[in-house]
C-alpha cells in the first residue's frame, strides 16, 4: 500500500511539474539577441515587462493540450490594462444575448442607449454602420477593428458593470477586474451607474433593459499601484504626486491569455467551462480579430489614420509600412495608454503548422510624469512587441 502511495505521488509530482510554467526558454532566447533585447533585460521592472508565451500542441486528432513559458510573469504586479478589457467584453456581450433568451433579440438588433443619470449620454444612430444604426455586432467591429473606446462603453453599459465582474469571476479571472468606461474620465460613483437600453427589428421593439446600479465593490490586493512622480490632471495641470491607479481596471497578463485560449479553443475545456456562445458569435468574433482596418468597408477607415498593422502591436509593432506576412494570421486585442504596450494574441500558421498564444507588456516612461502623452513608443515599446513576437514565431518555425 505505501509503494503504491509512492508511486502514485511521483506520477502526481511529475505531472504537475510538467504542466508548470518554464520560466527560462524566453529570457535565455532574449538574451542570445543583445542588440534586440538589451534594454529590456538590463531594467524588466523599470518597463514592466511581463510576458506569456504558450504553445499549441496537437495530437492526432487535432485537440490541443498547451506548454507555457513566461518571463518576469506576475499577476499581483499592476500594470495598466487599457484597451485589453474590451475583449472580455465582446464575449460577455454576446454571452448576455444567449442567456437573456428573448425572441428576436440578436447582435443585429437595432440597440438605442438612453440616458438617466448626470453624464450619461444617449446614442440612436451610428454613421459608420452600413443601415446607420447602432448594435451589438457592430460594436464589436469597432471594438476588435480599431479599438473604439465609444464602442466598449456601450457594451459597459449592456452587460452592466456587476455581471462583468461576475462573468469575470465566473471563468476563473481573479486578477482582474472591470469598473469602468473608457477616455470618458468615468470613476467612482458615476461608474456603477448604466444607462437604459432598448433593442427594436425594425420598428418592433424587442427588449428593454432598465437602468442599472451596481452596489458592489471589487477590490485586488496589487502591488505597483501608485507609480510615477508627477501626472497631468484632468485641467491639465502638472501635480507633483506620484500617479495613483489603484481604483482602475485591473487585467493579469495570465487571465488576459486564459480568457484567449477559451475563446479560440474552446475544445480543450470541458463544456461546463466554455462561453455561452453560438457558432455564428465565435465566427463573428475571430472575423474582426484577425481583419486588418483597411479590409473593412463598414466602418471605412482612412488608411492615414488606421493602416493595415495599426492595430498589430506584437510581430508588426505597429510599423506603418510593414510587409504583411501571407502565412500568419494574428487574433488579437491590444490595448495601449499612460506609457504602457500590451497586446493578447494567438499566431495561426496553418501552411508551417504553427499555432500559439502570446500576451506582453512593457511600459516606457523616462520623464516619470503620467497623462502628458510623452511615452517612448517608437522607440522601446513598439520594437519590443515586434521583435519579441517574431523571435517566437521564427523559434516555432525551426520546431518544424
Amino acid at each position: 500500500m505505501i509503494k503504491t502511495a509512492s508511486i502514485l505521488l511521483c506520477m502526481f509530482s511529475l505531472q504537475t511539474m510538467a504542466q508548470k510554467t518554464d520560466t527560462l526558454l524566453l529570457e535565455k532566447l532574449m538574451r542570445s539577441k543583445p542588440e534586440l533585447f538589451s534594454t529590456i533585460l538590463n531594467h524588466p521592472q523599470k518597463h514592466e515587462v511581463q510576458v506569456l508565451y504558450t504553445q499549441v500542441i496537437r495530437d492526432k486528432n487535432m485537440q490541443p493540450t498547451f506548454k507555457s513559458y513566461s518571463y518576469n510573469l506576475n499577476d499581483q504586479r499592476y500594470f495598466y490594462p487599457a484597451s485589453t478589457v474590451k475583449l472580455a467584453a465582446v464575449i460577455f456581450a454576446l454571452e448576455k444575448i444567449q442567456e437573456l433568451k428573448i425572441k428576436g433579440l440578436s447582435a443585429k438588433s437595432t440597440m438605442l442607449t438612453d440616458s438617466s443619470e448626470s453624464g450619461q449620454t444617449k446614442v440612436s444612430i451610428d454613421a459608420t454602420a452600413k443601415n446607420g444604426l447602432p448594435s451589438i455586432e457592430h460594436y464589436i467591429k469597432k471594438i476588435l477593428l480599431t479599438s473604439d473606446n465609444d464602442a466598449f462603453n456601450r457594451l459597459y453599459e449592456f452587460i452592466g458593470r456587476a455581471e462583468i465582474n461576475e462573468k469575470l469571476k465566473k471563468y476563473g479571472l481573479h486578477n482582474s477586474r472591470i469598473l469602468n468606461r473608457l477616455a470618458i474620465g468615468d470613476a467612482g460613483e458615476a461608474s456603477k451607474y448604466t444607462n437604459p437600453i432598448k433593442f427594436y427589428n425594425g420598428k418592433k421593439q424587442v427588449y428593454v433593459q432598465q437602468a442599472q446600479y451596481d452596489t458592489k465593490e471589487y477590490p485586488l490586493t496589487l502591488s505597483n499601484t501608485i507609480i510615477g512622480k508627477a501626472y497631468i490632471d484632468s485641467n491639465e495641470r502638472l501635480v507633483n504626486k506620484p500617479f495613483n491607479l489603484e481604483n482602475k481596471n485591473a487585467f493579469s497578463i495570465s487571465d488576459q491569455q486564459a480568457l484567449m485560449k477559451k475563446l479560440i479553443t474552446p475544445e480543450a475545456f470541458p463544456a461546463a467551462q466554455r462561453y455561452n456562445l453560438s457558432d455564428a458569435d465565435y465566427k463573428l468574433i475571430y472575423k474582426y480579430m484577425s481583419r486588418l482596418p483597411t479590409e473593412s468597408d463598414y466602418p471605412a477607415y482612412d488608411p492615414k489614420e488606421f493602416w493595415p498593422t495599426y492595430s498589430k502591436m506584437l510581430y508588426y509593432g505597429r510599423e506603418k509600412n510593414a510587409v504583411i506576412n501571407p502565412d500568419l494570421k494574428i487574433f488579437n486585442k491590444y490595448g495601449d495608454s499612460y506609457g504602457f504596450i500590451i497586446d493578447n494574441a494567438y499566431f495561426k500558421d496553418s501552411k508551417n503548422q504553427v499555432e500559439f498564444f502570446l500576451t506582453a507588456v512593457v511600459q516606457s516612461n523616462e520623464n516619470e510624469i503620467y497623462n502628458d502623452n510623452k511615452y517612448e513608443y517608437e522607440s522601446i515599446c513598439y520594437p519590443f512587441m515586434k521583435n519579441l513576437a517574431r523571435m517566437i514565431y521564427a523559434a516555432e518555425l525551426n520546431d518544424r
